[in-house]
């Protein structure tokens, strides 16, 4: 097989992928939800599963429970290793199963090993034998055209990606940072109140005075971090409800508090106007 028939079939098998999210997250959520790691319509995990299955296990093709069995070796290693990877990487659980039967770290379960191999199975009899057909069709210079321009805009992708995954870190942790303050302060609130009391009383409120100017800053910068709502991520957090931060875990719970709340109150505020409209 060509290398630039690989290639088509890694975005091929990607975009499909992303088209089984994106349509399991509509009939779960009842809304559209950017289910990729990636901006673009593509998941670079199925592109690549589905391109190592085919290869190897392609003269299996007649044997339906070795087939069977392979596949789920093959797509549950990928799996795991994809999500420890990205852990790893960004310091997030972007999928747990944690709460589902017979899992490993997470990462991988039976239930859904299974679900995967069948999958396979169905590709590599079905959808393969169509799909190779299609790309033998294309011209070979349109292929390596086709190659070059996903190519190009994947990295792209994966570029702006990865730098809002690191900004938004980095916003996990100055966050951290500033409640760790918080603490700080009350607590020397409370040493500072003891010794302005046994040194006088004026003291004492200037003391107040500069730390609750203090705290009263420190407010501000949390809550503008807190309202910062990059595209990117909000994206992150639809598609991804279930991502667990290794560090700032507690930043990282307020601040998707804080999206839930400013989602309802969008909401309500969107059912009062159509209400009054009616009403009108």
């Amino acid at each position: 097989m060509e290398i630039q028939n690989i290639i088509l079939y890694f975005f091929i098998y990607g975009f499909l992928g992303w088209c089984t999210e994106v349509a399991y997250a509509a009939v779960k959520e009842r809304k559209f939800v950017n289910r990729g790691f990636l901006n673009g319509p593509i998941c670079p995990i199925y592109g690549v599963g589905v391109v190592i299955v085919v290869q190897l296990l392609d003269p299996y093709a007649h044997q339906l429970g070795l087939l069977y069995l392979l596949s789920i070796v093959l797509t549950t290693t990928l799996e795991w290793l994809t999500g420890f990877a990205l852990d790893k990487l960004f310091h997030h659980k972007w999928w747990d199963y944690s709460e589902v039967p017979f899992n490993l770290n997470g990462y991988v379960c039976i239930p859904f090993s299974a679900a995967w191999g069948a999958a396979c199975v169905f590709v590599v009899k079905i959808v393969h034998p169509l799909i190779c057909k299609l790309v033998l069709l294309v011209p070979k210079w349109l292929t390596i055209g086709e190659d070059v321009a996903f190519g190009i805009s994947i990295f792209v992708d994966i570029s702006v990606t990865v730098a809002a995954i690191l900004k938004f870190n980095k916003r996990l942790e100055k966050m951290e940072e500033i409640a760790a303050e918080f603490h700080r302060i009350s607590d020397q609130i409370g040493s500072d109140i003891y010794k302005s009391v046994m040194e006088g009383m004026e003291r004492q409120e200037r003391i107040k005075e500069q730390t609750e100017a203090r705290k009263e800053e420190l407010r501000g910068m949390y809550l503008e971090l807190q309202k910062r709502s990059p595209r990117m991520t909000t994206r992150m957090l639809r598609a991804f409800p279930k991502m667990q931060p290794r560090l700032h875990k507690e930043q990282f719970g307020r601040l998707k508090e804080f999206r839930r709340s400013e989602c309802l109150a969008t909401k309500a505020l969107k059912k009062a106007r159509k209400a009054a409209k009616k009403n009108k």
